[in-house]
């Protein structure tokens, strides 16, 4: 579980939960039926009317970015390419057949088995990069539909801010029921800007931090992969890939 991640959704919805009773208000007034499914059933089949069924599958699924890590270690891995880079200098590259075992990212184990099928570098690093590519397109994809809900939420709080007051002008007569109509105007809004702002948004940038950090993990792997295919001088391999990591960081700075 990804703490901060955590800690953040908790701190966002609770700034506004405390600030509404700190102005002398109760949790209760916060709590609007009509308001939910107007705001967020209207957001849902926004979304759903946008994208296809793979892409709201593949946005699920990518929640996992957000609420659990993955363990990106660059130093382990780099540990690990030099082991296997030492090892076929020494006994040759398809004595990287009995590493295969204790690899276990499925894309640096790919990316070794086509070194030792004896794969052309050229068509490794042109396959590789391609993957890369596709899962880089899925998952902005994912993060896409969270963008998405999060362009579509603020606008429907205000068609269900509108609802209400219609509700209210419609009951003037009856006092009893204008709290209501107005309550649900005012609350509406709140979920609309709130969950866009609070939830949708932070959600789709935490997915796309993440990603580029995955990718710069794989594109590590493959100049890793290819390093080790050359054979070249391990001390000149790990130069190169701590440099390439160092470059990499503070284009994101």
């Amino acid at each position: 579980m990804d703490l901060i991640a955590l800690l953040g959704l908790i701190i966002g919805v609770g700034a506004v939960v405390v600030g509404n009773i700190v102005e002398g208000g109760t949790t209760s007034h916060l709590v609007q039926l009509a308001a939910a499914v107007i705001v967020f059933g209207g957001t849902f089949g926004a979304v759903l009317l946008s994208f296809s069924f793979k892409d709201l599958n593949i946005a699920l699924k990518s929640l996992k970015y957000v609420f659990f890590k993955r363990n990106i270690n660059f130093n382990e891995t780099l540990d690990l390419i030099l082991d296997l880079l030492v090892i076929a200098r020494k006994k040759g590259l398809l004595s990287l057949q009995g590493e295969l075992e204790r690899i276990k990212d499925p894309f640096l184990r790919k990316g070794i088995m086509y070194v030792i099928d004896g794969v052309n570098p050229n068509i490794i690093r042109e396959s590789l990069y391609q993957e890369v590519t596709a899962y880089e397109e899925l998952i902005r994809r994912a993060a896409k539909v969270f963008e998405a809900a999060g362009g579509f939420a603020p606008t429907i709080g205000i068609i269900g801010a509108i609802l209400g007051l219609i509700h209210v002008l419609k009951n003037v007569a009856d006092p009893s029921r204008i709290g209501v109509g107005v309550a649900t105007a005012f609350v509406a809004t709140i979920y609309g800007v709130g969950s866009a702002n609070l939830i949708f948004i932070p959600i789709a940038k935490r997915i796309i931090n993440k990603l580029e950090e995955e990718i710069l993990l794989m594109e590590l792997m493959i100049e890793g992969i290819l390093g080790i295919e050359a054979g070249i001088n391990p001390y000149y391999l790990r130069a190169k890939l701590e440099s390439f990591i160092r470059e990499r960081q503070e284009e994101r700075v």
